[in-house]
């Protein structure tokens, strides 16, 4: 049974706080002690809730996923602004893009699969996969090949060194118009 009432709002805040205290930390440097204590809550609150600080953490990507699928809908009839979408998303939430870098240091190689990112994933596949078999986009690559490019090039600027940065467009327009145009040029039939 899905909790209700305080019990929902003491949840949404521990998720919250640990939000923050992963992306400051990542997963293995997040202390539940000060996710309680930032959230309001009791240490153990957080055993109930989720059963670990990998259950915690889960949750928190979860809901990552659910407001990076309500901010950038795939629409495979048109990759390249679905690419400025997700370039657009990843501006604005920083952290979360900090998140996924802490996954996939430190989460990825020893523990399952999260189920929300594989139905997202695999729901994006399907997508790209009828808009090639309708003609829109190229059949060169297939539909996760697609996807993996796409997801790249539109986060291509969060992962460039530092030194990298210092010779990249520095202007947001910029470097959104290049995503933009390189999903364009991949996706060609």
């Amino acid at each position: 049974m899905p909790p209700t009432g305080d019990a929902q709002e003491t949840r949404r805040r521990l998720v919250e706080a640990a939000y923050r205290e992963f992306a400051a930390h990542g997963i293995a440097g997040a202390r539940v002690d000060r996710i309680a204590a930032a959230a309001g809550a009791n240490k153990a609150l957080i055993y109930f809730h989720f059963g670990n600080k990998d259950g915690l953490f889960t949750a928190v990507f979860e809901m990552i996923v659910s407001q990076a699928l309500a901010e950038a809908p795939i629409d495979a009839a048109d990759l390249p602004e679905y690419a400025g979408r997700l370039f657009d998303a990843s501006e604005a939430h920083p952290d979360a893009l900090r998140l996924a870098t802490w996954h996939r240091l430190e989460r990825a190689a020893d523990q399952p699969p999260i189920q929300a990112v594989l139905d997202a994933n695999q729901a994006k596949v399907d997508t790209i996969a009828r808009a090639q078999a309708a003609g829109l986009i190229t059949t060169r690559y297939t539909a996760a090949e697609i996807l993996a490019l796409v997801l790249t090039i539109a986060n291509m600027w969060s992962v460039l060194s530092p030194e990298m940065h210092v010779t990249a467009p520095q202007d947001r327009a910029t470097r959104r118009a290049l995503v933009v145009s390189a999903v364009t040029t991949l996706i060609q039939p």
